[in-house]
């Protein structure tokens, strides 16, 4: 269709007659559902876009005021901003891996070993990541012995989903000098069996084997990290933060975002802190960089999770009185990088999952924020998973530290909690509404368990687990909430609210199209939405 005739259709379905000259646009979105998740949470039908911006949102009375050189027919489908997911983990994957995530059973898990120790041979190290013993037949972990039964002559070491604890077969422990003598790891557990023996499973600190493993090379992970980054695209993912790396990494981030340069989402890494004076001589700190690729907060790991489990709580674990998990770092140490990385001008991102590191960690940051004042830290907490007291939220809402949450947790790990929590701490696992209610800006992420965001929105409006169960309804977020949760409220974390994150004027225009109506749909079925396209930028990237 030539543009002239495109123009005329335009204004006859409109209703109106051309009566000035029309403003030149890229592309036009028509005849949908546009739910802008702006502040009033208004809805429109039309969004016109130009240089990779939104320049008008509203209704057909936009069909006389520009002219486009590209129309897109929604067709009553929903248009809404693509997501941020605000804490992710994106990898590229080498050839030693093996890719764990949809194993049904161990048996499954064998055949995988199998296949790649017949395709590397003898010796070579195997890695791999994403069992779940939820998700497994046999509803237990894979132990020691399964792994020797499928790659006797292969060390190997394969992480549970959400990292927190793995399982190594007998030549990787025997390599890294872990038997039944081995004393227990600082911040860590050597599991044992009933002989005294090493089980193979190994909680928070199984690099005591993983270092074992020869890194690959940036080149070697290069085209599956790209092709990972792309498949966020998939999701409806325009924006991620990477949830960790190193300053030295960083380069190679900033290689492949020049090589791809607009068409892989927009991220921000997250990198830890390696002393003030290293620091320093990066030169550089959160928020550096531009609208495709910044610095991230600072990353702190103050406890482990509930798939170790080592989540650090106030009270005992269910059936386990004297065990409340463990701190990564004494407190010594803790306060002194929170007070070295604030007073550095970096904002920090730092990991908190039981009520007990949640609180210390509050109280570091609160002491670090009165005696450095900064109206611009926007420091937050991954996770908070076991809700602290009342007087640590209002401590929280007072100085401005946020939160990103993962309520897909409440759904994929409902087992775990169900085996170490008990009573409140169970029923109000993964809080939404409390800490909102406090005043908390709260967004809401994968962290890859699972990644793709409407698991995490169902989980959020429902409150349902893996069986059917709801678990705190009280928690829910309403679908609104939750869909700003997962936009704009996710913006905010990179101090970028004000460039993404809804459609308004002004705003990238990084959008998505969904396969229905999801404020339509029975809640029960949003976690079978479809992202039909993806726009970054007003380009079309799937």
């Amino acid at each position: 269709m030539s543009r002239l005739i495109l123009f005329s259709v335009l204004l006859l379905v409109g209703g109106c007659r051309q009566s000035a000259p029309l403003f030149p646009a890229d592309t036009m979105f028509i005849n949908g559902k546009v739910l802008t998740l702006d502040e009033d949470s208004s809805t429109a039908s039309v969004v016109v876009v130009d240089e990779g911006l939104i320049v008008a949102v509203g209704n057909k009375a936009l069909y006389g005021k520009y002219g486009p050189r590209d129309v897109v027919d929604l067709d009553g489908r929903v248009l809404m901003p693509g997501f941020v997911d605000s804490h992710t983990h994106i990898r590229g994957r080498a050839r030693r891996h093996v890719e764990l995530g949809k194993a049904t059973s161990i048996r499954q898990i064998g055949q995988l070993l199998g296949a790649k120790a017949a395709e590397l041979g003898p010796g070579e190290w195997i890695s791999g990541y994403g069992w779940s013993e939820d998700a497994l037949a046999e509803q237990r972990r894979p132990l020691r012995a399964d792994l020797d039964a499928a790659a006797p002559d292969n060390p190997v070491l394969l992480t549970r989903a959400g990292g927190h604890s793995a399982v190594a077969n007998s030549l990787a422990l025997e390599l890294a000098g872990v038997d039944r003598d081995t004393p227990q790891p600082e911040g860590g557990v050597i599991e044992y069996d009933g002989d005294g023996e090493p089980n193979g499973i190994i909680r928070e600190r199984q690099a005591i084997v993983g270092d074992l493993i020869p890194e690959a090379s940036d080149d070697e992970l290069r085209e599956s990290l790209v092709a990972a980054l792309r498949d966020q695209l998939r999701l409806g993912i325009t924006s991620l933060v990477q949830a960790m790396d190193t300053v030295d990494h960083y380069a190679e981030w900033e290689r492949i975002y020049q090589e791809h340069r607009g068409q892989l989402p927009r991220a921000a890494v997250q990198v830890a802190w390696e002393g003030a004076e290293r620091m320093v001589a990066f030169g550089r700190t959160s928020g550096a960089g531009d609208t495709h690729l910044r610095l991230g907060a600072i990353k702190i790991f103050v406890d482990g999770g509930f798939t170790g489990p080592a989540a650090f709580t106030t009270a005992p674990y269910r059936g386990r009185p004297d065990y409340r998990g463990k701190l990564n770092m004494s407190v010594e140490v803790l306060r002194q990088t929170i007070r070295e990385a604030h007073a550095a001008g970096w904002q920090l991102g730092i990991h908190a999952i039981g009520d007990a590191a949640i609180e210390l960690t509050v109280e570091e940051l609160d002491a670090a924020i009165a005696d450095m004042p900064r109206d611009d830290h926007r420091h937050y907490l991954n996770h908070f998973t076991i809700m602290p007291s009342a007087a640590t939220m209002d401590t929280m809402a007072a100085r401005g530290i946020a939160i990103t949450q993962q309520p897909n947790f409440t759904y994929t790990l409902e087992g775990r909690y169900a085996e170490y929590l008990d009573g409140e701490r169970l029923r109000r696992n993964n809080p939404l509404r409390t800490p909102m209610d406090h005043g908390i800006h709260l967004a809401i992420s994968s962290d890859i368990l699972p990644i793709g965001p409407m698991r995490g929105i169902h989980a959020a409006v429902t409150r349902r687990g893996m069986s059917g169960a709801v678990i705190g309804e009280e928690e829910a977020l309403t679908l609104i909430e939750a869909l700003r949760a997962y936009t704009l409220r996710g913006a905010y974390l990179t101090f970028e609210e004000q460039q993404k994150g809804s459609i308004e004027p002004g705003k990238f225009a990084d959008l998505i199209v969904l396969d229905r109506d999801i404020t339509d749909v029975d809640p029960l079925d949003i976690a079978d939405i479809r992202v039909e396209q993806t726009w970054l930028a007003g380009q079309r990237v799937f």
